[in-house]
């Protein structure tokens, strides 16, 4: 399944071990980022789509364990599937989150028709994905998208390689709503707010989440 050096990575031991990390329940999820971010995921989410039906069918790529899922399933959204690539994340996935679609799959080649869904997402995915091979698994978010690409991920206006605990090639910071509606042209951001990090370890990093629309 692997076809990229990201995807191998993530499909081994490093992979299970950042899905074991994070396994957390909802209460600690909205801790994380009220400790790092000043707010927590649960605002984030309404803050950003306040205005989408409860119904919307949302698909997010690189769903992991699920904890963006759940957050979104206790927020009232009945519509949700997740497809990520590692084979443990998905079964860790299926045990958290109920009455979700999971399958394993690759963010490169979605096995869904096009406009199947209202809303296609990542959390903190486009960071770990070569600035090469950006355009292709955006292309097949935009392709499976009918109005809404929606994202948080890490910010840096131009793009930086960041060491990423002890590994070279594996993180990267970015404007990925603006490498989004540079290729391609029928999105428009609706939607932007940056989220500084209010945690001593990460002082001057920032985060973002977008909604982009399609025109």
């Amino acid at each position: 399944m692997s076809t990229t050096t990201q995807e191998a990575f993530w499909s081994g031991e490093f992979g299970k071990a950042y899905s074991d990390r994070n396994n957390w329940t909802s209460a600690q999820y909205d801790d994380f980022y009220r400790h790092e971010w000043g707010i927590t995921k649960t605002q984030m989410n309404e803050d950003c789509l306040r205005d989408l039906p409860k119904d919307a069918k949302i698909l997010e790529v690189g769903c992991n364990i699920g904890l963006q899922l759940r957050c979104l399933q206790e927020m009232g959204f009945t519509n949700l599937y997740g497809i990520e690539l590692q084979h443990y994340a998905v079964e860790k996935a299926k045990e958290i989150v109920k009455n979700v679609n999971i399958i394993q799959g690759s963010g490169f080649d979605i096995p869904f028709k096009d406009s199947y869904f209202d809303v296609v997402v990542t959390n903190g995915v486009l960071i770990h994905i070569a600035p090469d091979d950006l355009p292709r698994i955006m292309s097949e978010m935009v392709r499976c998208s009918k109005k809404y690409v929606w994202g948080f991920e890490y910010f840096a206006s131009s793009l930086v390689n960041i060491n990423y605990r002890g590994n070279e090639g594996f993180l990267w910071k970015a404007d990925y709503s603006k490498i989004f509606q540079e290729n391609f042209h029928q999105l428009q951001e609706i939607y932007r707010k940056m989220y500084p990090y209010v945690s001593a370890s990460q002082q001057g990093n920032m985060d973002y989440m977008y909604l982009l629309e399609k025109q």
